[in-house]
């Protein structure tokens, strides 16, 4: 199931939405690939990025990357948990319906 009619992969939480992504590093390039539902039937935003999973550059891609696409300031996406795991969960500060609104577009999710 594909999981792109339902956009639970983000909730809104204080100050902004908090996100479920399963990051492939090593993706040949920064893109987000929509959303996916996975076997026990969660939601996630699925998004690659070049960057290797050493060191944590692969986190700080993936940091960089939606920041850069929401337009926002980096200081305002933060890693909340997964930090060596594919599954990860990121909090991001702002408008909550503003920035749905633009994951929505950008993951191909359409608007209800």
């Amino acid at each position: 199931m594909s999981g792109a009619d339902d956009p639970a992969a983000w909730t809104p939480v204080r100050d902004g939405l908090s996100v479920t992504v399963r990051l492939t590093p090593r993706g040949g390039r920064d893109a987000i690939d929509g959303v996916e539902r996975l076997a026990d039937g969660r939601a996630v935003l699925k998004i690659r990025v070049r960057a290797a999973p050493t060191d944590g550059e692969a986190n700080a891609a993936l940091l960089a990357f939606l920041a850069k696409s929401l337009r926002v300031p980096s200081r305002a996406v933060t890693l909340v948990a997964g930090d060596t795991a594919r599954i990860k969960r990121i909090e991001i500060g702002g408008d909550a319906r503003a920035l749905a609104d633009a994951l929505a577009r950008l993951s191909g999710v359409q608007a209800a």
